[in-house]
């Protein structure tokens, strides 16, 4: 059983309401215009979002939603919150229904479990849906899987901080890296990484634990799309985890909250640029040498 918290807003209040509802432990996030299917997050590089937005996140049955309409609706205005249940079979539906198989930077192209196509040119990932976050839909997600696309070489090895889905990862795996970690504290996420990763045929190039298992490997790109705080207060571990010289990728960054990461990862870090897509930005930067 799931939790569906439905709510409506602003369309310049989403991000804010996106960003609160990560934060509460949401699994996928809907938007919708009044008596539209919902349809997941909008592709990058498109606005097709109304001036009032349906918006419908999932949660686990376990997860306290208590208080969570009031801080809604002093964030960001939300009117109209309600939480119900959903059944198993509703919710994993309804994601398999809007999720749809689409391309990612020049290489990439992810798409659900039971679609094995792949146009010439691309390399495929496929992906379980309903497990866990991490489809490629959200704006954080695709701006990972467009650097990755573009920077990934043969024989790289990757860490995925806070994996979801293990998308990055496998992302990495398939684009030509030679090993990947994937650590998640959502024993849920592991789980979901671990069949993604059979999926694909690459159980035996990922290692899937929990962070504290990990063990002081130091990797040539270390990507965490998590949440902002969470990056402020990891900088020094992340950036321990990259070997000098190599690359550091951050999302799940709000606008507003870039100059405060970026300043957290300046004394480990050189070169950091940000690239923003609907109100989202994600950094990446380069691990300073142990010199300098």
């Amino acid at each position: 059983m799931r939790q569906q918290l439905t709510l409506q807003i602003d369309a310049a209040e989403v991000p804010t309401a996106e960003a609160l509802l990560d934060l509460a432990g949401a699994e996928s996030i809907a938007l919708a215009d009044a008596g539209d299917d919902p349809v997941l997050e909008p592709p990058p590089e498109t606005t097709p979002l109304w001036p009032q937005v349906t918006l419908h996140a999932v949660f686990s049955a376990e997860t306290a939603l208590t208080g969570i309409d009031g801080l809604l609706q002093r964030a960001c205005a939300a009117r109209n919150v309600k939480v119900t249940v959903l059944r198993d079979a509703d919710w994993q539906a309804a994601i398999r229904q809007v999720f749809k198989a689409r391309p990612f930077g020049q290489r990439i192209w992810l798409a659900p479990a039971d679609d094995p196509a792949v146009p010439a040119g691309r390399i495929g990932i496929r992906l379980h849906m309903g497990l866990a976050f991490g489809t490629g839909e959200h704006p954080t997600t695709a701006l990972c899987l467009d650097w990755l696309d573009a920077h990934v070489r043969p024989g790289a090895t990757v860490l995925d901080y806070g994996c979801g889905s293990g998308v990055l990862a496998l992302a990495a795996l398939a684009l030509g890296a030679s090993h990947a970690w994937a650590c998640d504290n959502d024993p849920q996420a592991l789980v979901a990484t671990r069949a993604n990763a059979e999926l694909n045929g690459a159980s035996s190039r990922v290692t899937i634990l929990a962070p504290e298992e990990l063990p002081a490997v130091t990797a040539d790109i270390v990507a965490a799309n998590i949440l902002a705080g969470t990056l402020i207060e990891l900088a020094p571990r992340l950036t321990a985890h990259v070997r000098p010289g190599g690359a550091l990728v951050l999302a799940g960054v709000l606008s507003t909250q870039a100059t405060p990461v970026a300043q957290a990862y300046e004394p480990y870090c050189t070169d950091i640029a940000q690239t923003a897509d609907q109100g989202w930005v994600r950094l990446a930067a380069t691990r300073r040498s142990a010199s300098g």
